[in-house]
């Protein structure tokens, strides 16, 4: 990357938002409110880019990131509370702080050792008197607040001893889902399969694998076979509705035959 690009392109958007902010209708009315929804819709759409490994896509969608922070440093800097410069310099000291094995004499030679003294330091600082967890956004999706709710209580040394020991849990969890099904008891269904699915969401973090990625390429790979299944009813000239359970199987079992 050449820094004297990168110092130009970012002068040139900051020069942009300056006049679109003073200039056009709809972005004068914006407010860290109304940007809000737009901000997660933009998250979204580049996770579903990294999702594809649509290279274009990421640097699009990065782009539209981007912009959004240059608008709320925008906003921040009309009331006087922050600018983009305190942004930029807000994250480098933090990642300096954080990295105490890069910049400072603390040794970490693995990613596991990092992000142990990485939540260390960040409860250090905050102080948080919500604890450990405190720092777990409300407003996450449950799967992904889940999956880092069990990365911070990992992080103090609760979790597993071996990462194999987590499947007895999440046998136990299915038993008790299995029990309450039988007692037709929908409230304690519902805590169980809640149970059952952060006991399989903490398999994913110990194995390595994101549930949210995971989860999404069963999502994508069912719309396949689901389209392939429906396409195929069309050529029948019937309806998924006038096919026998046995006939919607075969199909299915056909799609798979085609990846």
């Amino acid at each position: 990357m050449n820094m004297n690009d990168a110092e130009k392109a970012t002068a040139r958007l900051l020069e942009v938002m300056e006049t679109l902010r003073r200039e056009c209708p709809w972005d004068r009315e914006q407010t860290f409110d109304t940007l809000r929804n737009n901000t997660i819709e933009e998250t979204y759409e580049l996770a579903d880019a990294i999702t594809d490994k649509n290279m274009e896509g990421i640097k699009e969608e990065l782009g539209d990131l981007l912009l959004h922070v240059v608008f709320y440093s925008k906003l921040g800097d009309e009331v006087g509370a922050f600018d983009y410069t305190d942004v930029a310099n807000g994250v480098c000291d933090k990642l300096i702080y954080r990295h105490p094995h890069v910049y400072g004499d603390i040794h970490a030679d693995t990613p596991e050792e990092v992000k142990q003294n990485w939540e260390a330091l960040k409860l250090r600082k905050k102080r948080r008197k919500s604890g450990t967890l405190g720092g777990v956004p409300v407003s996450l999706p449950a799967m992904v607040k889940a999956f880092r709710i069990g990365e911070k209580a990992a992080a103090t040394g609760f979790d597993w001893e071996q990462r194999e020991d987590v499947w007895a849990k999440v046998k136990e969890e299915l038993m008790e889902v299995d029990a309450e099904v039988r007692a037709s008891d929908k409230e304690k269904l519902t805590d169980e399969m809640g149970d059952l699915f952060f006991a399989l969401i903490n398999a994913c973090r110990l194995y390595g694998i994101d549930p949210e990625a995971a989860l999404e390429r069963t999502n994508k790979k069912f719309i396949r076979r689901f389209n392939y299944l429906e396409q195929r009813a069309v050529e029948q000239g019937k309806s998924l509705h006038e096919m026998s359970l046995d006939e919607m199987e075969g199909y299915w079992q056909e799609s798979k035959k085609t990846e």
